[in-house]
């Protein structure tokens, strides 16, 4: 394969082209199975270690379908090491980052789409910067392989350190009885616009969410997809039948500030875009976030919080919309900052008031650039 060719990977074949790619090399169908119970149930990502598999075999899935498709190249830490971004090169050079939270209870990868991003958020470092290209299925799949394998402390390379313990907690374990080691929650609100790399996304969530020996399976109900608004894409997702929970960048009541904010809003306005959230809550029976990143003196005045209460209760059940809100995080180039807390609680409760439900984002990992809105892949090997 030359420098330059995209290695395909068994992580963005469908299950009938992993069955296809084993009869090329005249294997059963059953090695399938065999292979996905390494890859997706035991997180054995490597041929070389599947000592149930012929020798000879194993060298050639390595080379045809195992390649490395990510190298990371850089991490940091926050959060007494509960908060880590890693920083990862392509196989073409581009550069992406993810994060990995760990709490008592959970566990939340924060994955990337793209390569850089192209809508132009002007608060936004990933939007500052630019879009290289979209990943593919492959890209993104190995970011939870990866998020898998630091959980389990098994990760080689530069992300190999096994996570810390998590802190003692009469609440650490979740419902199955497993806490912070075990990928609950993905959130693809890392680099990249999702939505505009609809076809790549969705096939990876496919995969994410099938059962082994097919996918991780993990559940879509804990999957995350956030959008600046591509409102076509939105209805579309509605159809695909995968309860996902949708989140819309929102930052604005009106389309007069929202266009400052979200340059795509000049193609579909706040009115397009809520609608279309509220259609695809009324297709999925699944509650929508509305994100809102509150900015100093900008868009956190109580008239603008009655003025997002009056665009979501307007349509159907209050109840389809869920608020999200969001202390801004601090970008380069950016000239404004986050709402003082008296102005973020006088915000919340305007909300609440109404009768909205409304939760503040953590901002975990925001001393490392790894908070909302702050990926921009600045790559730094120290903690």
């Amino acid at each position: 394969m030359s420098a330059r060719e995209h290695p395909r990977h068994w992580y963005g074949l469908s299950p009938a082209q992993r069955l296809q790619a084993l009869a090329d090399l005249g294997e059963p169908a059953w090695r399938v199975a065999q292979i996905g119970t390494h890859v997706f149930a035991r997180d054995e990502p490597d041929p070389h270690g599947w000592t149930d598999v012929p020798a000879g075999l194993r060298q050639t899935l390595r080379e045809r379908w195992f390649p490395d498709v990510l190298a990371c190249v850089g991490e940091r830490t926050a959060d007494r090491g509960m908060t880590v971004k890693s920083a990862w090169r392509t196989h073409d050079g581009a550069l992406i980052e993810s994060v990995l939270m760990r709490y008592p209870r959970r566990a939340t990868l924060c994955l990337s789409s793209q390569a850089g991003c192209g809508m132009g958020c002007p608060f936004c470092a990933t939007g500052q910067g630019g879009l290289r290209r979209n990943l593919d299925a492959a890209e993104i799949v190995a970011q939870v392989a990866a998020a898998r394998l630091r959980l389990s402390g098994t990760l080689p390379g530069a992300a190999g350190t096994p996570a810390p313990p998590v802190e003692p907690s009469s609440r650490a374990a979740g419902p199955t009885g497993r806490g912070g080691d075990h990928l609950t929650n993905i959130v693809f609100m890392g680099m990249g616009e999702p939505l505009a790399n609809a076809a790549a996304v969705l096939a990876a969530i496919r995969t994410i969410t099938r059962p082994p020996p097919d996918g991780f399976g993990h559940s879509a109900r804990n999957v995350t997809l956030s959008t600046v608004g591509l409102v076509p894409q939105i209805d579309a997702l509605a159809g695909e039948e995968l309860p996902l929970t949708l989140a819309i960048s929102l930052h604005a009541p009106d389309d007069a500030l929202r266009e400052r904010l979200v340059p795509l809003n000049r193609r579909w306005g706040v009115d397009a875009v809520l609608d279309a959230g509220w259609r695809y809550a009324d297709a999925t029976h699944r509650r929508v976030s509305i994100e809102y990143a509150l900015m100093r003196g900008l868009n956190d005045a109580p008239a603008q919080a009655d003025a997002l209460a009056r665009q979501l209760t307007r349509r159907g059940d209050w109840t389809w919309a869920h608020v999200n809100l969001i202390p801004l995080n601090p970008t380069p180039g950016s000239p404004w900052t986050a709402s003082d807390p008296a102005a973020m609680a006088a915000f919340q409760a305007r909300l609440e008031r109404a009768g909205l439900p409304v939760t503040f984002r953590d901002t975990r990992g925001s001393d490392i650039d790894g908070a909302c809105g702050q990926l921009a892949t600045t790559i730094r090997r120290t903690s």
